[in-house]
């Protein structure tokens, strides 16, 4: 397994991740935590830190997905190989277009009589 295909595995993963944190959040303020009486007075295990435990896990998540992403830069196949170094170096010839052959004399007998009609 390659070490871009890693990188795409933890990309995706993180990303759900993400979603579903993000998903679970109310953006009214309720969300998880008032859902089991943490908006209230009542304090079931902590509850009421939800909330806090939540905004600092979209925080996380996200700032792994872009560390992740930039990473994953450096995985990419054929990145920093022989081939691309090649690729951008500025001494690679330019292929030109070859020269036109000399046209016979029937072909040229042949142009000026198309011409003439």
């Amino acid at each position: 397994m390659s070490t871009f295909t890693i990188f795409l595995v933890l990309i995706v993963i993180v990303a759900f991740l993400l979603v579903v944190v993000i998903m679970v959040q109310n953006p009214k303020g309720g969300g998880l935590s008032s859902s089991f009486g943490g908006g209230g007075t009542q304090q079931l295990g902590g509850v009421k830190k939800t909330g806090d435990f939540l905004d600092k896990s979209t925080w996380a998540l996200a700032t792994l997905l872009l560390a992740l992403i930039l990473a994953s830069n450096w995985a990419i196949p054929g990145f920093g190989s022989a081939e691309s170094k090649a690729l951008d170096s500025s001494d690679v010839p330019v292929q030109t277009a070859p020269a036109p052959t000399p046209a016979s004399t029937d072909d040229a007998a042949k142009t000026t009589e198309d011409n003439n009609k």
